[in-house]
């Protein structure tokens, strides 16, 4: 059972935070003004990290959507006066060297690939080709939606099959089953014998931002690639000639166990520096990359942070400012409560619950405000891309589509802060009430 002292303490707290609910609500649009510098203060705190974290996470489903296990050596076009314009980048000896001395590999996957055009009959479709293995398949995580994918017996024949995306199957077959049927790429027609599975684009790699896209994908296999078009790339536009010499345009090494990722990474690179004197190639490791993407989300999120902390500065100010407005307002009212009795700390507790039960106030609808985060994006980018899509289409895309995810701890924390900033900027103004001369308190006008 409750002593009678804790009995009278809560009674008079229950008091005091009648008064004051009930001295704000005499001035509802001066208190409704305080509480929306807190209510932004938290809102801003709660959808800041919420973002951050939407973007950190969709980055790092991105990086490991690449393999924790894989290490990808691409070719890079080597810029400068030393390139003298002859052949570049990772060649089937690097392909063969690494495969042969590197003991920690699991599997080596060479990839060539080249941009083309597709035809069937009129319709055409811009796209990439992509001359692979058969375990091409589970690095990038292809599934069929029908048909089979390529098979070593494709390459050992060099046969005139190949695989397409869903995209390309849509728009060069948009009536009918596309198994079976023929694709003319460049002079070439070949047979489709599988369709795929829509895949997300992946993060960038090879020193490229741009994420990899899958949608507009025909892969044939790496041998009939080589017998067929060789290791030549020209492209022809208006007043331009480009002639490019590549022999793979990327291999990815997966090896067994993750700790030997990194130490065979330096390996890698040792291996290969020693055959190019030009950087025309680039080495990922998507651990790495996943490693550096923890630290920069920690980082973005502490700055997001300190930037909504400053909305709750300034709403913590708009209390101050009010508190003693009110202060300077109710003088008369202090020197009654004085000379009846009130002493200083009761001046001090009411003024201080005040400015706590506002900052409270403001804090609880921002934090209900912020949970609404997800929903208001979403509806927003729907509103921006029918208003300014162009504009909307230069965002990279993992801006664009991001999905924020509201930060649990975000909520008490920001809760928390905004009680915190009630307190402390609500103590100057209660300590002034308190130290009013309830004489000179009384013949205030």
């Amino acid at each position: 059972m409750a002593s009678p002292s804790f009995i009278a303490s809560f009674a008079r707290w229950r008091r005091t935070v009648a008064l004051s609910v009930k001295s704000l609500l005499l001035h509802p649009m001066r208190s409704g003004l305080t509480v929306l510098g807190i209510l932004i203060g938290v809102l801003s705190v709660v959808w800041l990290l919420a973002i951050g974290e939407g973007i950190s996470q969709a980055s790092q489903e991105q990086i490991a959507s690449l393999g924790a296990k894989n290490i990808i050596v691409r070719t890079v076009k080597p810029t400068g006066d030393d390139y003298d314009g002859a052949g570049y980048g990772v060649t089937r000896d690097d392909y063969v060297k690494l495969q042969t001395t590197l003991s920690t590999l699991e599997s080596a996957v060479p990839i060539r690939e080249m941009s083309c055009e597709f035809r069937v009959g009129r319709r055409a479709l811009e796209g990439r080709l992509v001359g692979v293995t058969p375990e091409y398949r589970e690095i990038a995580r292809l599934n069929l939606s029908a048909g089979r994918f390529l098979s070593d017996g494709d390459g050992l024949t060099e046969r005139n099959h190949c695989v397409i995306s869903g995209e390309v199957a849509d728009t060069l077959y948009p009536t009918g089953n596309a198994i079976g049927e023929l694709i003319q790429v460049d002079h070439e027609f070949y047979e489709v014998v599988g369709v795929c599975e829509p895949r997300s684009a992946s993060a960038g790699i090879g020193g490229s931002l741009a994420a990899e896209d899958y949608s507009k994908d025909v892969y044939i296999p790496l041998q009939t690639m080589w017998r067929r078009l060789g290791d030549q790339i020209i492209q022809i536009t208006p007043g331009q000639f480009r002639r490019d010499l590549i022999q793979l345009s990327q291999v990815t090494l997966r090896v067994a166990e993750a700790d030997d990722v990194l130490p065979t990474a330096d390996l890698v690179r040792e291996t290969i520096a020693g055959d190019h004197p030009l950087v025309d190639y680039a080495v990922t490791v998507p651990m790495e990359l996943l490693e550096q993407a923890n630290t920069t989300r920690l980082m973005f999120m502490l700055l997001l942070g300190l930037i909504a902390a400053i909305s709750l500065v300034v709403g913590g100010i708009g209390i101050m400012n009010i508190m003693l407005a009110t202060v300077t307002e109710r003088t008369r009212e202090i020197g009654i409560r004085r000379a009846l009795g009130a002493k200083r700390r009761d001046i001090v507790g009411q003024f201080l619950t005040e400015s706590v039960v506002l900052s409270i106030v403001g804090g609880g609808l921002g934090v209900i405000g912020g949970l609404f985060c997800r929903p208001v994006a979403v509806g927003l980018r729907y509103q921006l891309e029918r208003w300014i899509p162009e504009q909307m289409a230069a965002v990279p895309d993992l801006v664009r589509n991001v999905e924020p995810q509201v930060v649990p701890w975000s909520i008490p924390l920001s809760l928390g802060i905004s009680v915190v900033v009630g307190v402390a900027f609500g103590v100057y103004p209660a300590i002034r009430a308190a130290r009013l001369d309830p004489i000179e308190a009384l013949r205030h006008d």
